[in-house]
């Protein structure tokens, strides 16, 4: 037997019983495809990073386990105490953190609302945690019967969500976390700057059970740097503190966020955010004269519903369009568009009015 075939085995063997048959995470980089416009995984189109201001005269040292001018940053843009913030690598590892620290495996269970984000399922799943996934609504509101959410540890909301765009109003936000008093309530914001005012940022004060989190890969144009925000009671942060590694965020990148961070990095990122609103306005408008079933976004991306997915979706990738579709039957037909530069978003619509004449 070839020797790779052995060790093939020899792993498979090793590994944990109950992960034999997970499914890896489908990214947009791990699909991969072909072309030059690659609208499929809500990265911003736009880079910002001056690199000559990016300092590694200390890169044979270890950063701070937790950098503290990056704290003092976010805590400042976010309206929050520095004490209430963790930075982690992107808002992935803060999942995991959440996960791994509150959840006993095979005995506790998580929640989410969905369609959603993968990773809550996978990083369940990844440390023996039984999943319940809620369905939506059909308008994609939240059910007013969450009776499977009520006895599990975590209950995630991604808000607004991906991969709908669509999202919770603040009252059921609040009125979720009136209904989970032994619960955390995750709220994902990782496209929370395109929909400010749905934040629940606010909330904190009031319900010890509110956990936010954030990410600077979205309006920030950060995707590459990996690193994220999880924002909570001084409690929980202390004790999820204590189960995180010891070095998450490298001394570029924290050198990276706090440029994004900075009063010029913010005002930037906030006129980025008013010109792909404004091209996501006018990617809307082609799609519902292409006859589409389009539900509105608050994000960076559109998600569309098609009769004839298939044939769209060969133009698109015949024109050399990278956008997104899924695997799940309730997904079938539909393609998710990440809002791309001017350019590129008019490249998408020369070829829905070509479909449409």
């Amino acid at each position: 037997m070839p020797i790779n075939s052995i060790s093939s085995q020899f792993a498979k063997n090793l590994f944990r019983d109950d992960l034999q048959d997970i499914s890896t995470y489908q990214s947009a980089r791990r699909i991969g495809g072909e072309g030059n416009i690659w609208i499929n995984a809500n990265e911003s189109p736009f880079s910002n990073i001056d690199e000559s201001e990016i300092d590694l005269s200390s890169i044979n040292r270890y950063p701070e386990p937790q950098p503290q001018r990056l704290m003092a940053a976010y805590a400042a843009y976010a309206n929050v105490e520095s004490e209430q913030l963790l930075c982690c690598r992107g808002a992935d590892e803060a999942i995991e953190l959440l996960i791994r620290g509150f959840c006993q495996p095979n005995i506790d269970s998580i929640s989410y609302f969905g369609p959603s984000y993968g990773m809550y399922n996978i990083s369940a799943q990844a440390n023996a945690v039984k999943v319940n996934e809620i369905a939506f609504n059909d308008d994609f509101t939240l059910p007013t019967n969450i009776s499977l959410a009520e006895n599990s540890k975590l209950i995630f909301v991604c808000n607004p969500n991906n991969p709908t765009g669509t999202v919770i109003e603040l009252d059921v936000i609040e009125d979720l976390l009136k209904k989970s008093p032994n619960s955390l309530v995750v709220i994902d914001e990782a496209y929370i700057e395109f929909a400010a005012s749905y934040t629940s940022i606010n909330l904190l004060d009031r319900y010890p059970n509110l956990v936010i989190l954030r990410t600077l890969s979205k309006a920030f144009a950060l995707a590459g740097a990996r690193c994220g925000f999880l924002i909570a009671s001084k409690s929980i942060i202390q004790q999820v503190n204590r189960i995180i590694a010891p070095y998450p965020i490298p001394i570029p990148i924290e050198q990276i966020a706090l440029q994004a961070l900075s009063t010029k990095g913010i005002a930037l990122m906030q006129s980025q955010v008013e010109q792909l609103l404004a091209l996501k306005i006018q990617l809307t408008n082609v799609l519902l004269d292409s006859k589409a079933t389009v539900l509105k976004s608050y994000t960076n991306f559109v998600f569309a519903e098609f009769d004839d997915s298939d044939d769209i979706w060969t133009r698109l990738t015949r024109n050399g369009i990278n956008a997104r579709r899924y695997q799940s039957k309730t997904l079938s037909n539909a393609i998710r568009f990440s809002i791309g530069n001017r350019q590129e978003i008019e490249t998408v619509i020369e070829i829905f009015e070509e479909i449409k004449r």
